[in-house]
């Protein structure tokens, strides 16, 4: 009896080894626990909404809720800042943009993150292209009226921002080299004042991405889209190429990322999800219906370079426009 036991003792260690391997694989599946998605921008504004789309959606379908925390402040420094600082565990997400990603490292002097080795990008949503717009009641019907008249009456037309360096001021910057035209910058603290101004005919026009709700209430104007195709949303509103303006592209982009160092799993698993539901017929919808452009779906090393592509393409914007904050 007693050589049975010693016989049978590696056999019952066996058993009681196997019937704790599933318990521990199972505590490594990703994700075991909700999952942070940080903003760096305020809520209700068009990153927001983006991440509260894709966010919903995506805790649907890894089966655990995504938190979505607003931690606004400094051009989206503050919160882009906060979430290179938190656990490389693939728990906390950021939602990133064409702002805090490729126009700030040339914006800022200090903006404490390296835009070019702290993140790992995991999904690319889309982009908004930036819309020529002007109050309900101006005397611009179209954008040659508007251009035209600034060719004519240099420094008569202002516009108006989110800041020095926002892709409002960018973009404008490249209209007033493409078209050959002089406007006067009028920054604002946010959008949201610069639309406010503009729909009451305080300022004159602007380009910007997130007020097509005003032009489709009718309270703007909407004259040009700095997009390779016209808008869904705006089907009758003409791109700038087809006014003869052919290097007129401004649009913010907006994308997933999670840390450099996070699993490698971790970061395809999250690429695949997003692609999948960005294919969704109702996701799609809500998304056009901000105009936002959808991208092409890229794997995770195709949107690292893009990325990458996107930070030296808008150093020569930033110049271009002459600002600098710090």
């Amino acid at each position: 009896m007693l050589k049975a036991r010693i016989l049978f003792a590696p056999l019952l260690a066996v058993a009681a080894f196997a019937s704790l391997a599933p318990a521990q694989a199972q505590e490594t599946v990703y994700p075991n626990k909700p999952i942070r998605m940080i903003v760096p921008w305020a809520p209700g504004g068009a990153t927001d909404v983006i991440a509260r789309i894709i966010g919903k959606r995506l805790g649907e379908e890894l089966g655990q809720p995504i938190v979505i925390e607003n931690k606004a402040g400094a051009g989206g420094n503050i919160g882009t800042t906060s979430f290179v600082r938190e656990v490389a565990d693939g728990y906390t997400l950021l939602m990133t943009t064409s702002s805090t990603n490729a126009i700030n490292p040339h914006l800022y002097s200090k903006i404490g993150y390296d835009a070019q080795k702290d993140f790992s990008h995991v999904a690319l949503i889309g982009a908004i292209p930036n819309v020529l717009e002007v109050p309900a009641n101006s005397q611009f019907q179209t954008a040659p009226q508007l251009l035209d008249y600034a060719k004519e009456n240099p420094g008569k037309l202002n516009y108006g921002s989110a800041g020095v360096g926002s892709s409002q001021h960018l973009a404008a910057s490249q209209l007033i080299q493409s078209a050959g035209i002089s406007i006067t910058h009028i920054p604002y603290k946010g959008s949201g004042p610069a639309v406010t101004d503009l729909m009451g005919g305080n300022i004159d026009l602007m380009l910007d991405t997130g007020s097509l709700a005003q032009v489709r209430a009718g309270s703007l104007r909407a004259l040009a889209v700095a997009s390779a195709k016209r808008l869904n949303v705006l089907p009758d509103v003409p791109t700038f190429e087809e006014l003869g303006l052919t290097d007129m592209y401004a649009a913010a982009w907006y994308g997933v990322a999670t840390h450099a160092d996070a699993p490698v799993q971790v970061v395809e698993r999250l690429n695949q999800e997003i692609a999948k539901i960005l294919q969704e017929p109702a996701i799609i919808e809500q998304l056009e219906n901000m105009g936002v452009q959808i991208g092409e779906q890229l794997n995770p090393e195709q949107l690292d370079s893009f990325v990458l592509s996107e930070i030296q393409r808008f150093k020569g914007l930033v110049e271009l426009s002459g600002a600098k904050l710090e």
